[in-house]
Formats: C-alpha cells, sequence, structure tokens
C-alpha cells in the first residue's frame, strides 16, 4: 500500500485518520504497467475509435455511390420468360340442321383429354444515349460528394485526435503530479520521524509532532485523489482508443514543441488546408453541379431500345373441317426488334424552372457561408496562436519558478534541520515548491494542446509529429 504501513508501525504516535485511510482506500491496484507512446496512441484511434470507424463507413458508401455503376451510362439489359400448360381441354362441335349425303344427322365431334402447351423468352435493351447531360453532371457532382466524404472522415480523424491527446496529456498531467505528490508525502514522513525523535529529547513540541501528523494525512489524501483521478482519466483514454476499461498504461511525458518558423509557415497555407473551409468549398462545387443537373430538364432525351424474343405455340388438337379432327401443331417464332425515341418534355408545368432557381439559391447561400467560414477561421486562427504564445511563455516562467522554488526549498531544508526556522515556515516552502511544480505540469501540457489546436485550425495536425 502506497502508505508504506513497515514505515508507519515504526512511528509511535499517528493520526487514526491516517491508519483508516491507509487500509480502506488501497489505490495502488496496478502492477507493471506498459508505455504507451503517443505515436501508438494516435494507431490504436484511428484503428479502433468507433467515431472514425463510422466516418470511413459512410466514405466508402460514397465511394460506392460515385462507381460507373451508378452513374447511369450503362445500358439495362432485361430478360423475361414464360411457360403456360392447359391440360384435360374437352370440346364438343355439334352440327344441328347438317346431314351427310346419305342423309343422316352429321355426328358430333367429341375431343377429350387435350392438351396446348405455349413458352416464350425474351431480352431486351434500353439506352440513353443522351439525356440533356444529366448524368454527365450528376456523376461529377457523386464525384465530389466521394471527395467530400473523405474530408468529413478527416475532419473527424483531427477532432479524435485532438480529443485524444487532451485525455492522453490530462493522464501524463497526473501521472506526474502524483510523483509530485508522492515525494511530498516522502519528505512529510521523514518530518515526522525528526519531529518524535525531537520531541523525545526536548528539542521538539507536542504541537509540531501533530503538526507533522496533519501534513502527512493532508498530503496522503492529496496522493490518494490524485491517483483516482488519475485513473479515471486512463479509463477515458482507454474509451477513445476503443481498449479494456482496465487496460492501464504508463504515457509518455516528453513534450516537444514546433519551432516558430514551422508555424508560420503553416499558417500562412491555413486557407489552402483547413478543413473547414476546403469542405465548405466543396459544397460549392456540388451546388454547381446541382444548378446543371437541374438544367438538364431542359433538353430532350435520346434513347436506344434492342430486344429478341422467342416463342413456342403447341396448340391441342381441333376440328376445322366436318367429321375431321386436326391433330395439335407445334410453332416456333423469334424475331429481333432494334429501335429509338425521342422525349422533349417541353413544358413541365414550371417544375425545371423553380428547381433551377432554388438551386441558383442554395449556391449563393453556400457561397455567403464560405466567406462567413473563412471569417472565422481566420478569427480561430489569430486567438488559438495568442493562446498559445501565451501558454508557452507561462510555461517557461512556471519553469523558472520551479528552479526558484526548488532553491528555496533546499535552503529552508537546510535551515530547518539546523533549528533556524519552524516546522511551519518550511512547510510553506515545502508547499511553495509542490505548487510551482504542479503548476509548471499544467503549463507544459497547455501549452502543448494548445499547439495543436493551432495545427488543426492550419490544416496539419496530421502531417506533424506528435
Amino acid at each position: 500500500m502506497f502508505l508504506y504501513l513497515d514505515d508507519i508501525k515504526k512511528m509511535k504516535k499517528v493520526s487514526i485518520i491516517f491508519i483508516i485511510l491507509s487500509v480502506y482506500f488501497p489505490l495502488e491496484i496496478i502492477g507493471q504497467e506498459n508505455i504507451l507512446a503517443k505515436e501508438d496512441a494516435v494507431s490504436i484511434a484511428l484503428e479502433n475509435n468507433y467515431g472514425i470507424k463510422m466516418a470511413k463507413n459512410r466514405a466508402e458508401i460514397a465511394k460506392n455511390n460515385k462507381s460507373v455503376l451508378n452513374s447511369g451510362y450503362l445500358p439495362t439489359l432485361t430478360g423475361n420468360a414464360g411457360a403456360n400448360y392447359n391440360d384435360l381441354i374437352n370440346s364438343t362441335t355439334e352440327y344441328p340442321g347438317q346431314f351427310e349425303t346419305d342423309g343422316t344427322p352429321r355426328a358430333d365431334i367429341v375431343i377429350r383429354d387435350a392438351e396446348s402447351q405455349t413458352y416464350n423468352a425474351g431480352i431486351a435493351i434500353n439506352y440513353t444515349l443522351f439525356d440533356g447531360l444529366g448524368r454527365f453532371y450528376n456523376y461529377k457532382r457523386l464525384k465530389e460528394q466521394h471527395a467530400l466524404s473523405e474530408l468529413q472522415a478527416r475532419e473527424t480523424i483531427e477532432n479524435t485526435v485532438i480529443q485524444l491527446f487532451s485525455v492522453y496529456y490530462e493522464v501524463a498531467r497526473l501521472e506526474e503530479n502524483k510523483k509530485v505528490l508522492e515525494q511530498a508525502l516522502k519528505i512529510s514522513k521523514q518530518r515526522i520521524t525528526r519531529e518524535e525523535y525531537g520531541f523525545e529529547y526536548g528539542q521538539s513540541t507536542k504541537l509540531d509532532v501533530l503538526n507533522a501528523q496533519v501534513d502527512v494525512t493532508n498530503d496522503s489524501i492529496n496522493v490518494m485523489t490524485t491517483k483516482q483521478s488519475l485513473y479515471n482519466a486512463k479509463r477515458d483514454l482507454n474509451v477513445v482508443l476503443n481498449q479494456d476499461l482496465n487496460a492501464f498504461y504508463m504515457v509518455d511525458t516528453l513534450i516537444q514543441f514546433l519551432p516558430k518558423l514551422q508555424l508560420e509557415e503553416y499558417i500562412k497555407k491555413a486557407q489552402e488546408n483547413n478543413i473547414n473551409l476546403l469542405i465548405v468549398n466543396k459544397g460549392l462545387k456540388i451546388n454547381d453541379y446541382d444548378i446543371k443537373v437541374n438544367k438538364s430538364g431542359y433538353l430532350p432525351t435520346v434513347g436506344l431500345t434492342g430486344s429478341y424474343g422467342w416463342n413456342l405455340n403447341q396448340s391441342a388438337p381441333s376440328s376445322f373441317i366436318p367429321g375431321q379432327v386436326f391433330p395439335g401443331t407445334n410453332r416456333t417464332s423469334d424475331n429481333i426488334a432494334l429501335g429509338a425515341s425521342l422525349s422533349w418534355n417541353l413544358f413541365d408545368g414550371g417544375g425545371t424552372t423553380v428547381r433551377v432557381k432554388n438551386a441558383k439559391i442554395a449556391q449563393q447561400n453556400q457561397a455567403l457561408l464560405e466567406k462567413q467560414i473563412t471569417l472565422e477561421v481566420n478569427r480561430d486562427i489569430e486567438n488559438a496562436l495568442g493562446i498559445y504564445e501565451n501558454r508557452l511563455r507561462i510555461f517557461k516562467i512556471q519553469e523558472q519558478n520551479v528552479i526558484t522554488n526548488q532553491n528555496n526549498f533546499e535552503r529552508s531544508k537546510e535551515q530547518f534541520q539546523l533549528g533556524r526556522i519552524t516546522s511551519i515556515e518550511f512547510r510553506q516552502a515545502q508547499i511553495n515548491l509542490l505548487n510551482a511544480q504542479t503548476n509548471k505540469n499544467l503549463a507544459k501540457y497547455d501549452a502543448k494542446l494548445s499547439e495543436l489546436q493551432l495545427l488543426q485550425l492550419t490544416g496539419q495536425l496530421l502531417n506533424v509529429p506528435f
């Protein structure tokens, strides 16, 4: 257990709350953990994240839609076949008032259990030779929609990467904070031992011992709280990675920032690479093709047709000549037909005109949206750059602040061991160092996350090493 009960047993007096927390809230539930590198985390997310999987599926659907099989350029071929069978055909032919040459009445002709069969088969082909260029522009429109779906998939990937690193860096921050807090707890434990020995030899008061015990308890609670937050953050990371919730990893706490000149180059090309601008520009092209598709309704449609048919007719016996029964016949026929058609909707009640007007209005809205998105992107880049530069300066200040407080703590520690300052003054120096270290950790990851958000706005998030 992280409260080191073996050390506590050596103490003569320990606060009750400290023992209770140690027994009932053991947080060291994880054994040896593997290091999850940033690149590996991105690879796992790209492979397993549900949102990315769905975006890729939508792109695959759009890819299928832009296939030539969905373009209308290929002919349609239809086959048909049929068969009819008639059984137990019975007929009686009478000749009332008719007589044979010998004067006897003409006998009836009776046919029993006759049968007939007919068979047919055929194929028909239809091909639209010209449809006012509607399918031509629709095919181009489907290609643009596929490109749009790929851009939307990229947008999902970029958002997922930002989400991933917001959680990843939170895990890294808590990992570093945990180490800082554990070091503070270790120092507090050493101090309580010192105070107790000093109390035995009359160099410390009971109040010094109690203050040291309170500080140990507070430091222990801080460690436990941070560990619990760390485990929660790791579960959040596993959700983004679509991993087992309890598959905990250590993360890489090393941070590198891109050179300023490189960022400036990315910002200059942001108009060409920003995902929101690329999506809205693709929407403009789609709207343009929508207008052309609707205009095709003004033009005629020319089509070609062809067919081949085969028929077999097996007729039943019948009577045609008085007194005679003709047996059934078999008749086979086939035929080939070719044709052309022209259809021109000279007036459709104004439906085509309305659709063209609406498509033009939609294009105007898309153009207005492009201007709005461009303005917003420029604003967001300026804001993101300012935030990033400010957080980077804060991080550098916090780094220097840690050095200052570390030196102050070391000198205070020496003075405390020599008995020249009180335990309260020593504790204050310890708290100042602790705050400086945790603030530095927060500033470091805030600055890096701001850099990633700036890279996303410039369209370069997926083109740089993490």
